[in-house]
Formats: C-alpha cells, structure tokens, sequence
C-alpha cells in the first residue's frame, strides 16, 4: 500500500478559507486599503463563451508520454537525455533553429539505447512543422525567453500540453494570453519550475503545511548566482541572448527561482495571492567592471551598454498580509544562493545559510531556544517530501541540478501517464513569472506599488493541493 500522509494542520484549519470567508473579508479588505495607492494594471480580460478554467482540471490518462523539445543548447540538450529515462516517456521529435543540434541531440539518444527522434531544424519555423506531428503530447521549450511566448501559445494551438523554461513569457498581456489560450484548448501549460522540486524546497513546504512555522508572515528567495563569466562566453548562451536581456530593460528577469517554492509554501492561488509588487534596483555595474577587467577590446560586448540593476528586489505583499521578498542577481561575484527562507510566529528556515550536510538552518520553537541556529538535517529527514523518499536514489544518478530535474520530469511523467491533476498550472505559472513585467512597471514610477493581476479570477480563495501532494504510484509500464 502506499503511504498515506496525515492530514495536515493547513488541512484541518483550512475551512473557513476553502470557503472563501476569510479571503473575501478580511484578507480582501487588507488588500484593498494597500492597492488604493498602487498603480493599476490592465484588468482580467473577459473569458469568451465557452471558455473555463483549468483549474483542478487532470491529464488525460495516456500510456506512454511521447515529448517534443524546441530548444537544444545547453538546457535542452541536457533535457532531452533526461526526458528520456523516465519510465514511460520517449522523446519523437526534437527541434532547433540549428539543424547540427537537433542532430547533435538524436545521435545522443540513440547512443543512450532509445530510439531515434525525428529532427527539426534550420529555420526559425521549424517548431511550427514539429508541432504538426500528432505523435507528441508533451511539448518541453528551451530556447532564449524572446521565444517561449509565441511557441508556448503555437504549441497549446495544436493541441499539446506544454512545459516551458522559465520565463513562460515576460509581458502581462503574454502571460493573460497563455492564461487564455490554454483556458480555451483544454491543454496544461507548466512553468518547468525545477526548483520548487528541490529536496529543501519541498521539505519546507510541507513543514510549513504541517504548521511548523506556526502562522507563516513571511518568505524569502531569488536568484543569486555569478553568472558573469557565462554572459561574456562567445559559446554558452548563443548570441549572447541572455547578456542582451541586461541592455533592455530594468527588471527582475528571473527570481521565479527562489519565488516559487515560498509562494507554494504560502499556498498562492490556493488560498493567499499575490497583491501588490513594488521594486528597486541598484545601479548596473557588475558586468560593465567585469568587463573592463577580463573581456577584449575586441569583444562585441564592447559596443553595449548595461541598463539593469545588479540587484532588482521585489516585495510582493499577499491578501493574507503575509511579505515576500524576491530577488535577482547574477551580476555580482557571490556563491550561488536561491535563498530559500520562510518565517513564521514560531520560528524560521534559511536555506544556503548553514554548515550542514543539508544545507540549512532552522530555529523553531519548542524545539530551540537561546537564538543559536540549529542543523536542517534531522528536520529534512522527518519531512522529506514523498517524491523524494521513493526516487531520491534514481534522481541523483539521472538528474542534473542535484537530482530535481529527474523529479521533475518524472512527476509530469507520471501526472500524465496517471491522468492526474497537475502540481504547477498555468495560473501558478503566470504568477510566479509577473514579477518580471510588474518589475519593470514599478521601477518605471520610481519604485511606487503595482497591482499584481489575480490569473485565477476570483479561484484562489479556495484550499487546493499542489506539490503538497499525495503519494502516488508510476503506471507500470506495458
């Protein structure tokens, strides 16, 4: 039998909120005495007749998963290999703008014992014609973030359930259209969030639910990692797509990071949401300095000009007056840090902060006392997340990124092939990735409060599971 976990304490106080009572009194009116000063976004666009929510809405049941990738530099390359080890899964077909990739990436499958995808490439079309193939059901997109809008919505169009990189789109009305689209063609579009399948991230998130931190008030996390060396390389990021990004715009291109995992533990658009965004950025010297200092005269980087901040800040209040505080930096020499901090009126968790084997550091009461931090490791194995327990062992020998990859892919995987409710959906999707158009609308007007559009409208007051899940089994492959 598989285990079944106890019900939770967020379960059990969950009846007033699931019922809308709370949300719609007094967390509502909290909100609104914040939102009258902040600077209004486009309303929630009308669902057209017919259309309806995705919400709690299951895969269809299908025996084999069969995945498309568009995009395969480093991430989708890397990807691929990993979609195809998944119990259930074969990747048909994979497409790049450049034909050698697609190439590159077939002869490594079959070089792995799978079979041979079909290859795409050598026009900025291709994924269009992969798209028309009726033997995928998953399409993974890995390309620069210009693209993930426009194939994203292509691939809902033609009838795929759809898996982007992060972000799914950096335009409100892009992430309204995706909401849409996927609304009206009853396909599921995920942020392919990898991070909030981190051991530690999940392992906080069901402290959390188990009412740990008591009263949760507040969260913490971004992206923090040097990314200098990578930006200026002629060959990791092509074209320098992702340098460029820093002469465009002032924004926080890429918090979802370390966002995700605290607003799941939070329970937004499960009960809480985000209300009201407000930022600030510091001045844009780090890639310019590294370059004065390691980058040829010669180099093409030479003739840009950085715009974006080294450290953008977001501080996201919530309708149940609870503060996020999110962050984006890869601009400045630090270690590599996602944050990972949530808070509460009984103590707190700090991930990348400890000297433990784990990781972390944790201070809750009545289990501590006299303001000395406390190891994470006894915490984490008592509230290892059940994805962890049952393939923590083959996540480590199959996934990058310290295995969550691997529990990843194999959790849509096994959501498809079981023809379950997903943990990640489009409207969690669209939230955790407004922060970056909200950032840059913010700092726009000086840093003053912008609304934060509510993608479920009007659902989230309702108590739902997401990667809180139960356990479940991988259909047995025929």
């Amino acid at each position: 039998m598989p285990e079944i976990p106890a019900v939770s304490r967020r379960l059990l106080l969950g009846g007033a909120l699931a019922t809308g009572a709370l949300a719609a009194g007094v967390g509502s009116a909290q909100a609104a005495s914040v939102t009258e000063a902040a600077t209004a976004v486009d309303p929630a666009p009308r669902r057209r007749p017919g259309q309806k929510s995705m919400i709690d809405v299951a895969f269809e049941p299908c025996r084999t998963v069969r995945v498309g990738v568009i995009g395969l530099g480093n991430r989708g390359h890397g990807m691929s290999e990993g979609w195809s080890v998944v119990p259930g899964c074969t990747v048909t077909a994979v497409c790049d703008i450049r034909a050698e990739r697609a190439k590159r990436t077939a002869d490594r499958l079959v070089a792995t014992g799978r079979p041979r995808p079909a290859e795409y490439g050598g026009s900025d079309e291709s994924y269009a014609r992969m798209l028309e193939r009726d033997d995928i059901d998953l399409v993974y997109i890995a390309t620069p973030w210009e693209f993930h809008y426009e194939q994203g919505r292509a691939a809902l169009l033609a009838g795929k359930h759809v898996i982007v990189e992060l972000p799914i789109a950096t335009g409100l009305e892009e992430l309204w259209d995706l909401v849409d689209t996927s609304e009206r063609t009853r396909r599921h579009l995920i942020l392919s969030e990898n991070c909030s399948y981190g051991r530690n991230e999940l392992a906080m998130l069901k402290m959390a639910h188990e009412g740990l931190f008591g009263d949760v008030t507040n969260g913490h996390g971004g992206y923090l990692h040097d990314l200098r060396a990578l930006l200026f390389s002629d060959t990791y990021y092509t074209d320098a797509w992702r340098r460029l990004w820093h002469t465009r715009s002032t924004a926080s291109f890429y918090a979802m990071h370390g966002l995700a995992p605290v607003a799941a533990a939070m329970d937004i658009n499960r009960g809480d949401r985000m209300t009201v965004l407000r930022a600030t950025a510091t001045e844009p010297k780090g890639l310019a300095d590294y370059r004065e200092r390691f980058v040829p005269r010669s180099h093409p980087s030479w003739q840009e000009t950085y715009i974006n901040g080294d450290l953008v800040t977001c501080l996201i209040d919530t309708a149940k007056g609870r503060v996020i505080r999110a962050e984006h930096d890869v601009s400045s020499p630090r270690p590599y840090s996602r944050i990972n901090s949530l808070a509460g009126s009984r103590g707190i968790f700090e991930d990348y902060a400890g000297t433990s084997t784990t990781g972390g550091r944790i201070y809750v009461e009545p289990d501590h006392s006299g303001h000395s931090w406390r190891d994470f490791d006894t915490y984490r194995k008592e509230f290892d997340h059940w994805l962890w327990k049952k393939i923590g062992d083959d996540a480590a020998n199959n996934g990058g990124h310290g295995g969550m990859d691997y529990v990843l892919q194999w959790r849509t995987v096994q959501l498809m092939r079981a023809g379950l409710v997903p943990d990640i959906d489009v409207y969690d999707s669209a939230a955790w990735c407004a922060p970056v158009p909200l950032s840059v609308k913010s700092l726009a007007a000086g840093g003053r409060p912008v609304e934060v559009p509510d993608f479920t409208r009007g659902s989230w007051v309702n108590l739902r599971t997401g990667l809180d899940s139960r356990t479940s089994e991988m259909p047995p492959v025929a």
